[in-house]
């Protein structure tokens, strides 16, 4: 899905026309001061009203994503948020519409949402690792909701299969693009992506296994206030394999050394909702892998951002090395 020609728009650019939409397509009540709250794929803008009010205003990357993406994806968090779990809510215009628009040039227009707030803080694993029992057992009502609804007919988001992730045309990039990366080191991925290939061959993409994911649910997606847990920011959710989200939920840190620990704890919160079986189970270490080789993609194509220099020079040849000790059957190793 990545395009060099679909590249983010200036933030002066984008924050101006973040103003423009939400005084053209919002009531008064919801519009206020605009502040930028952070940049990633998307922009999110904090609002505040004068009479005290906050709502939040995500500007989606042009060419990400198509309308009716964005609009399957609010349809799921509706339904979600109605079967009580708790999610953003997004606020419709005066057109009566979620999705708004910003025509930024002939044929291309900028996707905006405003969503009423959400409060709370993320969880931190290294001061509580316990938080991934939180995380699993908030993923495993995901999944279970996700088996159970009946998508709207002309349902629409962004499928995760093998190809699309770690693939040459993958949605994040391809990984062989990635910087440090000599020819061992690419031989040795691809092996590794050979076998991972075959273990989701066999493993299928059954209703029990496959269906639609959040596809990004780290601890940094979760917001905590006092008793209550939002899961937010599901702006990559897709069709894709549910086990998947347990790798998801460990980004970036694969190589760590309390990643057996995270896993533990992450599958103790799970199976106090929902039933995994060993076939689940014994295919954690190969979604974990390919997760970190569509990292490895995504780090190609966002080489100059912050978070890509906060990784540091040694995460590729970790990546590599995690691939040497999946193929040896040596990356995770749980207790139970």
């Amino acid at each position: 899905m990545f395009t060099p020609q679909q590249e983010a728009i200036d933030l002066q650019t984008q924050h101006a026309w973040a103003i423009e939409v939400l005084d053209r397509c919002y009531p008064p009540v919801v519009q206020g001061h605009v502040t930028l709250l952070c940049h990633s794929e998307n922009a999110t803008y904090r609002i505040d009203t004068p009479a005290g009010h906050r709502y939040a205003l995500r500007v989606h990357k042009l060419g990400y994503h198509q309308q009716a993406d964005v609009e399957s994806e609010l349809n799921w968090l509706n339904s979600l948020h109605e079967s009580g779990i708790q999610v953003p809510r997004p606020i419709s215009g005066r057109d009566g519409r979620y999705v708004q628009k910003a025509q930024v040039a002939t044929g291309s227009a900028l996707n905006m949402v405003l969503f009423h707030w959400v409060d709370g803080c993320e969880p931190t694993a290294d001061v509580d690792p316990g938080a991934f029992k939180r995380l699993g057992a908030i993923t495993a009502k995901l999944h279970k909701h996700s088996q159970e609804w009946q998508r709207p007919a002309d349902f629409q988001r962004i499928i995760w299969d093998h190809q699309s992730m770690v693939g040459p045309n993958g949605h994040w990039g391809n990984w062989r693009d990635a910087a440090r990366l000599d020819s061992h080191a690419s031989s040795l991925i691809e092996g590794a992506m050979q076998v991972v290939a075959k273990m989701l061959s066999r493993y299928g993409q059954n209703d029990k296994r496959y269906g639609l994911i959040h596809a990004d649910l780290r601890l940094t997606n979760l917001l905590i206030d006092q008793d209550k847990t939002h899961v937010i920011d599901f702006d990559d959710c897709g069709l894709g394999w549910y086990m998947h989200d347990l790798a998801a939920a460990v980004s970036f840190y694969e190589h760590h050394e309390r990643l057996n620990d995270w896993i533990e704890n992450w599958l103790s919160g799970y199976a106090t909702v929902a039933c995994l079986d060993a076939s689940d189970i014994a295919m954690i270490p190969t979604f974990i892998i390919q997760r970190r080789i569509q990292l490895l993609a995504w780090t190609g194509t966002h080489s100059d951002t912050q978070q890509v220099h906060s990784l540091g020079t040694n995460w590729v040849q970790q990546s590599v090395e995690l691939c040497q000790r999946y193929l040896d059957g040596q990356l995770v190793r749980l207790t139970a």
